[in-house]
């Protein structure tokens, strides 16, 4: 999508520093940020509301898990004031017993919620990493040219992992746990309100503690996304571009750029992992707290309640109701502690959803209220009429382009490097708008119709051709996937791809690698065509198709183009003579403005700028040299 000199790839060459801004920004050098809650709670609740009824029988299950667990803690004070003190050996195996059918329940319970739970949780990830996969996908070129590979694998892929939390067992867990120390609470009020208020003070002060702490935590977590995907991205152009690197000895640079970023990374997981110890420090510090207290507070009454006999009136009034009351007393911290690790993992959750939700929230092209029109077969007229076009407001880079192409046409484009040529080609594609003009394709508004029935009929051909990992006969297959077997076998042939792909062992079976790696460059130049062949497009546009091809190769598949290009309209950008020749018009294309059209013979004759590319580039062939200032000049169609 990026790189290459052709049609797609070369737009970035074209638009000058257009999009550098937003690639800083995918980067992760744009302003920072903190997310906001206030927009990502409605989508939490979008995501959570089809499973409202499972999360409520989660609740259900936690409130008897956890109404079993007070059954240990309720039995240690009649264990110890009525079977130890008294010497009652005959009431401990009911106990026991009590006990053992309360742990069966909270293993039961436990085990009910993860399968439950967990495998929805699993199973939300999977649907909100295909919505963000069909979103992106159905998004504008613009959109691809300012975000890298590796980000958008990121935000598909990593960054929806923490939504889990909002289904999981943990959170889950937490609602139940804090209903408990509600319970708790009262039951704690009742048997010491002085106390109980006491320690109540305090935890309320490390609630605040925490509050303030996940203030600063929430922005390291969505920060360390970040991170993450400009690594991952990084790596991913580094594999893909191992050829490259090595060509050029750049291994040490890569690993340098690579440990560079993998070390930003380690800073900021060491500044989350900093803050949550200190978290965890002040919850063993209030827990100390709060022990030291209950200790005081409780040993006094127990022991003012020894000495002086008084009977046994309330909870702290026996050494039974004292460690009652300490082992209800963890039900009502529990829920405090558990927010740390709970809290961490939900602010996680809402960084990752809340970048998801920045790429959900970009508009796709086939969303476009103003592309309504369903285009019908068309013949093939393209008509541009005085048209404008910017990727940035104050860098115009077309002034004006008007020209008509006759169904069953080919017209050629040509010019120096960044004069517009693949921009024009863009508009033809839709790929991107006119900012002023028209551009019609047999009498309908280009920027009013449909894509999806306009891009059905439009088959490219690029200078680079993308192959992916698949079988000669997947990458051929591709436009056309229910092509008959003798529609396929007539494509391969055309465009001579039988010639290599029936010597394979696998023949059209043979796997290609990634990028088609397996293949030369002509093999896979010659996939493209075929693949082009079976779509039968009505407007085709071929860029650079055959310069990857040697002369004996490009000579044979020159027939199969010709082919192709009957009764369709072509736009062609190339430097081959023999495809220049025989376009029935040609516009040299200069700063975004078409400063000569015609044949090739008329313009030859003219002597202008299409004279002087033509003249030029034969003379490459005849010295040895290029004279100073010509290397950035694109050779004319031979």
């Amino acid at each position: 999508m990026r790189g290459g000199r052709g049609a797609l790839g070369s737009l970035n060459a074209e638009r000058g520093t257009s999009t550098r801004g937003a690639i800083r920004a995918a980067a992760g050098e744009a302003p920072k940020r903190k997310p906001d809650l206030k927009k990502v709670l409605p989508e939490v609740w979008k995501l959570v509301r089809p499973r409202r009824f499972l999360l409520l029988f989660g609740l259900l299950l936690v409130f008897i898990k956890s109404a079993s667990s007070l059954v240990l803690p309720f039995v240690t004070k009649f264990l110890i004031d009525r079977v130890f003190t008294p010497h009652r050996p005959q009431l401990l195996l009911p106990l026991v017993l009590i006990v053992f059918a309360a742990t069966a329940i909270q293993a039961t319970t436990s085990y009910a919620l993860t399968q439950l739970l967990s495998k929805a949780a699993q199973r939300m990830i999977t649907e909100l990493r295909e919505q963000v996969q069909q979103h992106i996908g159905r998004l504008s070129v613009s959109f691809y040219d300012a975000n890298r590979t590796g980000v958008l694998v990121s935000r598909i892929m990593t960054d929806v992992e923490g939504v889990r939390n909002l289904i999981g067992t943990g959170i889950i867990e937490f609602i139940g746990g804090i209903v408990t120390a509600a319970i708790a609470f009262v039951i704690l009020v009742r048997a010491s309100p002085r106390m109980t208020l006491v320690l109540f003070v305090v935890l309320l002060l490390f609630v605040f503690v925490l509050q303030r702490a996940f203030k600063i935590i929430r922005p390291i977590f969505r920060e360390r996304g970040k991170i993450n995907a400009e690594v991952t991205g990084r790596l991913t152009e580094s594999l893909g571009g191992v050829r490259v690197i090595k060509g050029y000895h750049a291994e040490e640079r890569e690993a340098s750029v690579f440990s560079a970023g993998v070390h930003r990374l380690l800073a900021n997981v060491i500044s989350s992992l900093t803050a949550t110890s200190l978290l965890a420090l002040s919850a063993t510090a209030i827990l100390g707290v709060v022990g030291g207290l209950v200790m005081y507070f409780g040993g006094r009454e127990v022991l003012a309640s020894q000495l002086l006999h008084h009977p046994a009136k309330h909870m702290l009034s026996t050494t039974g109701g004292y460690f009652q009351y300490t082992a209800i007393l963890a039900f009502m911290i529990a829920p405090i502690f558990q927010v740390v690790n709970v809290g961490t993992q939900l602010t996680e959750a809402v960084a990752g959803l809340d970048r998801t939700m920045e790429v959900l929230a970009e508009r796709q092209e086939f969303a476009d209220p103003d592309r309504k029109q369903q285009i019908p077969p068309i013949t093939g007229e393209v008509e541009f009429r005085d048209v404008r076009f910017a990727y940035e407001a104050d860098k115009p880079v077309l002034h004006g382009i008007s020209f008509t192409a006759r169904p069953g046409t080919v017209t050629a484009l040509v010019g120096s490097s960044g004069s517009g040529k693949s921009t024009i080609i863009s508009l033809i594609c839709a790929f991107h708008t006119p900012t002023s003009g028209e551009i019609l394709v047999d009498g309908y508004d280009l920027s009013t119709v449909d894509l999806a029935s306009f891009r059905s009929q439009l088959g490219v051909v690029l200078q680079e051709s993308f192959l992916f990992d698949g079988t000669i006969r997947d990458n051929i297959i591709f436009s056309h996937p229910l092509a008959t077997g003798q529609e396929f076998l007539d494509a391969c042939r055309i465009a001579r791809v039988d010639e290599f792909a029936e010597r394979f062992e696998q023949g059209y079976d043979t796997i290609v690698g990634e990028r088609g790696v397996k293949l030369s460059g002509g093999q896979r130049q010659r996939l493209s065509i075929a693949r082009a062949l079976l779509a039968n497009p009505r407007l085709l546009i071929l860029d650079e198709a055959t310069s990857s091809l040697d002369s004996e190769s490009e000579a044979m598949i020159q027939a199969g183009l010709n082919t192709l290009m009957q009764g369709r309209t072509t736009f062609v950008i190339a430097h081959r003579l023999s495809t220049i020749r025989k376009a029935d018009q040609i516009l040299v294309v200069e700063g975004g403005v078409v400063v000569e059209r015609g044949t090739h013979d008329s313009l030859y004759a003219l002597g202008g700028r299409y004279y002087d590319l033509y003249t030029r580039q034969h003379g490459i062939e005849e010295n040895l040299f290029l004279a100073p200032g010509e290397g950035d000049v694109e050779p004319v169609a031979q």
